[in-house]
């Protein structure tokens, strides 16, 4: 009688760690995300990335550009039009081609323009900049996974990492951006308050 209630003691024990190892498997299929916490960080850099010059001078809320490092406002009363494209008489392509001009310190990259102004971010907090970013009815309709793949994909944003003479990069590389972004994405891009 007493081997049957060891036996029986040792059967439950079994089945007991059985359905613990598998509660904790499907615990790690339930959640492939980032915590909530590494997210977060990782959304801090993808920030210091869109608020550099780089970006900021392209996405006013208003309807005039920066330029340098600085974000001085864009000499010559650049505007940005009804295309966002500058002004009927003063589009951006009229200075700014394909490529960067070293000789006549003029940026340049395919699809000049300035982003919508839906999608302007200057005086923005960070939390109001990643709503803004998230927003679909304020970033061209694009989901998260479309998102990271624009700003890590279009050729103008990629400008940004070879801006030209005496331009400043964002303060991380693409390649730590794109770690960054599928974290963020990954984690549920969780926005900071």
């Amino acid at each position: 009688m007493a081997r049957a209630v060891v036996a029986g003691a040792a059967a439950i024990v079994l089945v007991g760690a059985f359905c613990l190892a598998g509660s904790v498997v499907s615990q790690d299929l339930k959640s492939p995300g980032a915590p909530r916490s590494e997210a977060l960080a990782a959304f801090e850099r993808v920030a210091s990335v869109l608020e550099s010059p780089r970006c900021m001078n392209c996405h006013p809320r208003g309807d005039r550009p920066s330029q340098g490092d600085d974000r001085h406002v864009h000499l010559m009363n650049v505007q940005r039009g009804p295309s966002n494209q500058g002004l009927p008489a003063m589009t951006c392509t009229t200075c700014h081609q394909q490529h960067n001009s070293d000789r006549a310190g003029v940026p340049g990259a395919p699809h000049w323009r300035l982003a919508p102004k839906s999608m302007g971010w200057t005086g923005l907090t960070r939390g109001e900049l990643c709503h803004t970013v998230l927003d679909r009815t304020k970033n061209g309709r694009r989901n998260a996974a479309a998102l990271a793949k624009h700003m890590t994909t279009d050729p103008l944003v990629l400008w940004a990492w070879n801006p030209g003479l005496g331009r400043t990069p964002p303060p991380v590389s693409t390649d730590e951006l794109k770690r960054a972004l599928k974290t963020w994405v990954k984690g549920g891009t969780p926005c900071p308050q």
